[in-house]
């Protein structure tokens, strides 16, 4: 039994993200992910400048003339998107968890992805995989998936980002795209997003609160680890404290933007405190410059 408030909320969200899909996401989306490969479409007879390479000599034969075969890109394609449900998810200092924000981008997303007639899978995680959904269409299944993020009652508190890369690996044999949304809070999942972004169109999407970032002063305070329950007392009214803090959350930053770029895969940051469209958007935009560029 869904609860009437999440009812609600996922009216709101479904309203809000399908009408974003289709003002501002579609077109680009569509413009941006190429489908499977191509696929045989029909024969027709040959002109000057076709390659040889495509003649169908068994029709070219019955019909006493060259014919060739015409190919067309094959436009349905897999989205499966990557979700941590860990602990540090439901923080939330703006009004709403990160939790709420995530399952936003992931409806936007979906909605986007079916549009295209595309299939929409999830992989719920934590420290372990706490759910899969397979890959369908339909506005419907979208619902189902934003309704899984929402209402999970997940068992794991800590995050381990190599778990539904590898599951993925093992999921999909074809090339699909994955859309890793996090707040990336863990360490040693390097190789694993090495290997799925060989095998995949990955692109980590980051959600992050704006007190992961900036410590307020707000004098003595007790902190808490939500996935590790650790509680630490700190000196937010002290300046070092606060630089010391600004510091490490930059380095981390600069050291996981590096390993993006070493692996060449498109990522964005979304903040629960801003328009998560905007970054996506612009994630469609460079995406679409570079594939200008190489033709």
């Amino acid at each position: 039994m869904i609860p009437r408030e999440l009812i609600k909320k996922l009216r709101k969200i479904e309203i809000y993200t399908s009408r974003l899909a289709n003002e501002q996401l579609a077109g680009s989306y569509h413009s941006v992910f190429k489908g499977r490969g191509m696929a045989f479409s029909e024969v027709r007879q040959y002109q000057p400048g076709d390659d040889v390479r495509f003649i169908d000599w068994n029709v070219s034969a019955r019909m006493n003339e060259a014919y060739v075969k015409v190919f067309t890109e094959e436009r349905e394609m897999t989205v499966m998107l990557l979700v941590d449900l860990s602990a540090s998810e439901r923080f939330g200092s703006v009004g709403r968890p990160k939790i709420e924000a995530v399952a936003e981008v992931a409806a936007l997303l979906a909605f986007s992805a079916i549009k295209n007639n595309d299939r929409v899978g999830l992989i719920l995680f934590t420290d372990r995989i706490e759910r899969f959904v397979p890959p369908r269409k339909g506005r419907g299944h979208v619902m189902r998936v934003v309704t899984e993020i929402l209402n999970a009652h997940p068992e794991g508190e800590g995050t381990d980002l190599g778990a539904p890369l590898e599951l993925l690996g093992s999921l999909s044999k074809r090339r699909s795209v994955a859309f890793l949304i996090s707040d990336f809070i863990d360490e040693g999942y390097e190789g694993a997003l090495k290997v799925a972004s060989k095998r995949h169109d990955l692109i980590p999407v980051q959600v992050v609160d704006p007190r992961e970032e900036e410590l307020p002063n707000v004098g003595l305070a007790l902190v808490e680890d939500l996935e590790t329950g650790e509680v630490l007392e700190v000196d937010t009214g002290d300046p070092a404290v606060r630089r010391a803090f600004a510091r490490q959350v930059h380095t981390e930053r600069a050291k996981r933007e590096q390993l993006f770029r070493r692996l060449r895969v498109d990522h964005v940051t979304v903040r629960t405190d801003d328009d998560y469209v905007k970054p996506i958007a612009e994630l469609f935009r460079r995406r679409q410059r570079r594939m200008a560029r190489a033709r």
